[in-house]
C-alpha cells in the first residue's frame, strides 16, 4: 500500500483529490495539511510514501516544504500539484529535491498513476511545462533580487522595503534596478509582473 499525505490549503480540492486518491486499489491517503508550515511535522509522525504538495500555500510555500522533506524525510518522494504551471516553479521544485510536478487539470488516473512512478524512483514532469521550462530558462535573479522583487511587487515603498528586508535605501534600489535589467522590463511593476508570470518569484 502506497502512503501518501495531502498538502492543499483549499478545504473542497484537498477532500476531492484524498477521495479519488482513496477510490485506487494501491494507495492510502494517511494523512491531509492545509498549511506548508504543517506538512514536515506531519510527515514525520504519519511517514508517508509520497507527499502530494500544492505551491501556493500559508505558512510554508510547497517549493520550500519539497526542500525540508528531502533533508528531514529523505525516503519520502515529494510530487507537486498546482494549478500554477510556470517553467520557473518546474526549475525550483526539481533544485528543491521534487521527483514530480503536475498541474492539476489533468486526469485523476494520470495523478495515480504519477504517484506510483514517483515512489518507484521516476521523474515524472507534465509535458507541455518541460517544453515551456527549457524555452524559458533559468531565473536570471540572484536570491537577494528575487527576494527584493517580490517584496516591491506590491508597490511597497522603497523605505518600506528596506525596512521588512534589513537593508540600505540604496542597496534596495541597486537590486530593484539589476531586476529590472536582467528581465528587459521598464520598471519594477514590470519586472515584478514578469518574474511572477515565469515562476521566478
Amino acid at each position: 500500500m502506497i502512503r501518501v499525505l495531502l498538502a492543499e490549503d483549499q478545504g473542497m480540492m484537498r477532500g476531492a483529490l484524498a477521495l479519488l486518491l482513496g477510490l485506487e486499489a494501491d494507495i492510502e491517503v494517511v494523512a491531509q495539511v492545509g498549511r506548508g508550515d504543517e506538512v514536515v511535522d506531519t510527515a514525520l509522525r504519519a511517514r508517508p510514501d509520497v507527499a502530494l504538495l500544492d505551491i501556493e500555500m500559508p505558512g510554508r510555500s510547497g517549493l520550500e516544504t519539497a526542500a525540508d522533506l528531502r533533508a528531514r524525510l529523505p525516503g519520502c518522494a515529494v510530487l507537486i500539484l498546482t494549478t500554477f504551471g510556470r517553467p520557473g516553479y518546474l526549475r525550483r521544485a526539481m533544485e528543491a529535491g521534487a521527483r514530480g510536478f503536475l498541474v492539476k487539470d489533468g486526469p485523476v488516473e494520470e495523478l495515480a498513476d504519477a504517484v506510483r512512478r514517483v515512489l518507484r524512483g521516476d521523474l515524472v514532469i507534465d509535458p507541455a511545462l518541460a517544453a515551456a521550462a527549457l524555452s524559458t530558462g533559468p531565473s536570471p535573479l540572484t536570491d537577494r533580487e528575487r527576494d527584493v522583487l517580490a517584496a516591491a511587487a506590491d508597490g511597497s515603498t522603497i523605505a518600506d522595503i528596506a525596512a521588512r528586508l534589513h537593508l540600505s535605501e540604496s542597496t534596495v534600489r541597486n537590486y530593484l534596478s539589476s531586476s529590472i535589467g536582467k528581465t528587459g522590463t521598464r520598471n519594477r511593476i514590470e519586472a515584478a509582473r514578469l518574474a511572477r508570470h515565469n515562476g521566478w518569484l
